[in-house]
């Protein structure tokens, strides 16, 4: 067998599987609806009737969610584990996690989007409450 019948072999499988995963797309109910991606992408210019295509974005969309996310959490893990370091006093009352918008601000700025907030914006719940509901 020569080189160039074992890339076409190669080329004929790629397409095969790429025709199988966008027909898996149909049968695919994605966590994005198709309504949301279709209104974001005409937004944005796009018009495609193909709903494979609308799905294929919505898997997409839906991935970067769940990277960020996962990145946000080991963001806000890290945080933890060193404000827990810092006090010096291993017992934790609370063993929640509190995710900030500086956990989210590190795991996007990982991905080139940048995200900047007001000076105003409220990280902590308790942020703007009055002083004696603070200790609840």
């Amino acid at each position: 067998m020569n080189h160039n019948q074992q890339s076409s072999d190669g080329i004929h499988e790629d397409d095969a599987a790429l025709s199988d995963f966008l027909a898996s797309l149909m049968d695919y109910t994605p966590t994005i609806p198709d309504e949301l991606v279709e209104h974001y992408l005409a937004k944005s210019g796009f018009q495609c009737p193909d709903v494979r295509l609308i799905r294929l974005v919505a898997v997409a969309t839906q991935k970067f969610v769940a990277e960020v996310a996962t990145d946000a959490l080991q963001q806000c893990k890290a945080r933890q584990t060193t404000v827990v370091k810092d006090k010096r006093d291993k017992q934790q009352k609370d063993k929640r996690l509190m995710l900030t918008m500086e956990d989210l601000s590190r795991a996007l700025h990982e991905y080139g989007v940048n995200v900047k907030h007001q000076e105003y914006f409220a990280d902590s719940p308790s942020t703007g409450m009055d002083p004696a509901s603070r200790d609840e």
